[in-house]
């Protein structure tokens, strides 16, 4: 399922992938292997650039480079029984957060995809860390919105839902080499992750948002993305 929405540039978003009802972490699944890191590009001054591109933004803003996991794609199993959950399995690789700011976040990122209408394979020269994001609702039925600092590396000054990355440190992965991670607790750091988040960025403690581990399976990519993924989520629980 895929659903694009053109705005004038960074505004821009594409929903690989609507689950209004939400997921649980049992329908959840993550296949991590370096298949699915970035594939260099070919073009030396690309590569380059993303040292350069770096070394600029650090200078002006308070970054610093750690790992992330990658997104490489998923698959999608509704599964022939109209009783049998849906699943979804993330195909994961490894990325930092250096080459995101110099292919993704670069002046040039476009200079980076490859002709396809295939996402993955348009991206396979990206960055593209997995992020994630909350639309956490107060108990007055109102949305939390935050505004980014002016000092940090990606989109500063904007308002933003409270959300980052899931961080494969977190579960004892800095490499493939020295990986000693099952799939399934890399699985788990997507739900406890933005868990994390909420509580770091809004003071908001855990035991308060019990809805959380619902709403944050219906919310993943940018934050308009995830705006009309909370619409959907509203839509199916209306009925409508």
């Amino acid at each position: 399922m895929e659903e694009k929405s053109s705005c004038d540039g960074i505004h821009e978003f594409k929903l690989l992938l609507s689950c209004p009802s939400g997921l649980s972490p049992s329908q959840v699944s993550v296949v991590f292997n370096e298949a699915y890191d970035r594939i260099p590009h070919p073009d030396p001054f690309l590569e380059e650039s993303i040292f350069e591109e770096w070394d600029a933004r650090e200078r002006l803003s308070s970054i610093y480079n750690r790992p992330k996991f990658r997104y490489g794609g998923y698959t999608f199993d509704v599964g022939n029984d109209p009783k049998q959950q849906p699943h979804v399995s993330l195909q994961l690789g490894l990325t930092d957060y250096r080459d995101f700011v110099g292919t993704n976040l670069s002046p040039i990122w476009e200079r980076y995809l490859v002709p396809s209408e295939d996402d993955c394979i348009q991206c396979q020269h990206t960055s593209s860390p997995l992020g994630n994001g909350a639309v956490v609702e107060t108990s007055d039925k109102k949305i939390l919105v935050l505004q980014r600092s002016n000092r940090v590396g990606e989109f500063p000054g904007y308002f933003a839902f409270p959300g980052g990355n899931p961080e494969p440190q977190d579960v004892g992965i800095v490499s493939h080499e020295l990986n000693q991670c099952r799939n399934s607790k890399v699985s788990q750091e997507m739900f406890d992750s933005i868990v994390c988040e909420v509580v770091e960025e809004t003071g908001a403690p855990a035991n308060s948002l019990t809805d959380l581990d619902d709403m944050a399976s219906t919310m993943p990519g940018c934050h308009r993305g995830g705006f009309a993924l909370y619409k959907l989520m509203l839509q199916g629980a209306n009925g409508s």
